[in-house]
């Protein structure tokens, strides 16, 4: 186990990558290109992304499981309803999707390169981690479920 696995909250992890988002775009200003309605199609991606998390976070509170990312062994169960049918992390993927937004926002071409390191990053140390959890704790029922369902999308 590495030292960065399930030890930084996911908020934190999104907030560290904007600011490197931001970053980038007043580094790299080459990088930034002209979006009409920047604003508005920053905001449908926060938006999508934000309603693509709670919708997660709603089927997490239905089933009675914990919210907690850095303690997936104490999940209760696994769910596979609602927006679980699709993705197995939806709350991830709505946070990639706000970062999508914000990359939009900033329009710099390198700030958006700078998504699917947090992809990469969320993965390794957030998902795959919670994928061995789950698997010792749920066996088989949680290998047909990763069978059954992509990890992102």
């Amino acid at each position: 186990m590495c030292i960065f696995e399930l030890k930084v909250p996911p908020v934190a992890v999104v907030l560290v990558f904007a600011i490197f988002m931001w970053a980038a775009s007043t580094v790299i200003p080459a990088a930034s290109f002209p979006l009409p309605g920047a604003l508005i199609i920053a905001f449908t991606f926060a938006f999508v992304g934000g309603g693509i998390a709670a919708a997660g976070v709603w089927a997490f509170r239905q089933h009675h499981t914990t919210l907690n990312p850095m303690k997936p062994e104490t999940a209760s169960s696994i769910v596979t309803a609602g927006i679980y049918r699709v993705t197995r992390n939806p709350m991830y993927l709505g946070l990639a999707l706000a970062l999508v937004g914000w990359a939009m926002y900033l329009a710099n071409l390198a700030a958006l390169l700078i998504v699917p390191a947090f992809v990469a990053y969320m993965t390794q140390f957030q998902i795959k981690p919670e994928e061995r959890a789950l698997l010792a704790k749920f066996g088989p029922d949680f290998a047909t479920y990763m069978a059954a369902v992509r990890r992102w999308i």
